[in-house]
């Protein structure tokens, strides 16, 4: 089969794509042929190796794994143990914390991060979902326990976390602003936004305005910059890690009641994500929530598709398209 592959640490350019052993499903396993995944910030980190500890999970020298762990496509094969899922069963999910669906082929165990994708949903919108959804959901439900009536700034509300934390906030019947440029204010206006502030001629953090929650979704702003837009006992969560943020915690935990927030939500385990996708999938299917997808990319075209992401101006969710 196809897969992605790096050579070394680096720039778009060390990503191309090489040949590898298509996967045998163990017996609890499902084999899914991919039909999409997904790219964000968080492949460009494991493709540099930076911030260093990264390199644990992707190897100290050189990147040893095939990237990429959201997915969307078709149940190629089943283990004989599984009961849940037949071939040819639409299907999406995560491979989290462990990666590999940049492929032609990824193997998932049944009870893992799994789910029907709903009828009427592409496999490049269930991929969008399985990735920057369940980020989403897992910040705002579970790290920052968002209640109805409460108010959130979400910080890059057209991206690919943005655009669904914008939906899942104004669900949870919360008063959403959003943040972002002049071309996308329609759009974040359209996923339920209460208020939008374009960036390019207002300064989120000095408008009077106070919040219960600012979710930097791009982490592009910091505790300091925002520090002073937060009601008291309000949070400052952020998807990005950094130096900065995690002495902004480490300080936040000592000093004042507004707190600094930085979650490795792809990290979190099965028992986690996966009621996280399962709650997003009855969303979809509702119509209650929707993916936006900015662009779409061929597996061959894997490297133009991390140099897109790092422009730091993704709309939506970036795709690639596989098979």
């Amino acid at each position: 089969m196809k897969a992605v592959a790096a050579t070394k640490y680096g720039g778009p350019e060390v990503l191309g794509l090489y040949s590898a052993p298509k996967p045998t499903p163990e017996p609890d396993e499902v084999l899914v042929h991919v039909r999409a995944s997904t790219v964000g910030p968080a492949n460009s980190a494991m493709r540099e190796g930076r911030p260093f500890p990264v390199r644990f999970f992707s190897g100290l020298r050189r990147p040893t794994s095939i990237p990429g762990d959201a997915f969307a496509g078709e149940v190629a094969d089943v283990g004989r143990d599984v009961t849940q899922f037949a071939v040819g069963d639409r299907v999406f999910g995560s491979t989290a914390p462990e990666s590999g669906a940049h492929a032609e082929y990824v193997c998932v165990p049944e009870d893992g991060i799994l789910e029907r994708t709903p009828t009427g949903v592409s496999d490049a919108e269930a991929a969008a979902v399985a990735d920057n959804g369940v980020t989403a959901i897992l910040f705002l439900r579970d790290v920052a326990d968002l209640k109805p009536g409460q108010s959130i700034l979400v910080n890059g509300a057209s991206g690919g976390i943005g655009t669904f934390a914008v939906q899942l906030a104004h669900h949870i019947g919360a008063e959403v602003t959003g943040v972002c440029s002049t071309q996308n204010v329609d759009l974040v206006r359209s996923l339920g936004a209460d208020a939008v502030v374009d960036y390019t001629t207002t300064d989120a953090a000095r408008t009077g305005e106070r919040y219960d929650v600012i979710f930097d979704a791009v982490g592009k702003g910091s505790f300091g910059q925002f520090e002073q837009a937060l009601r008291p006992g309000g949070l400052y969560l952020t998807t990005v890690p950094s130096a900065r943020v995690l002495v902004d915690m480490a300080r936040t935990r000592l000093v004042g009641d507004k707190r600094a927030v930085f979650a490795a939500t792809g990290m979190k385990p099965t028992e986690v994500r996966k009621p996280a996708l399962r709650e997003l999938t009855e969303l979809l299917d509702a119509g209650d929530i929707r993916a936006v997808i900015g662009r779409r990319y061929p597996m061959a075209e894997i490297a133009d598709a991390h140099r897109y992401v790092d422009t730091g101006h993704k709309r939506g969710t970036a795709v690639v398209t596989i098979g």
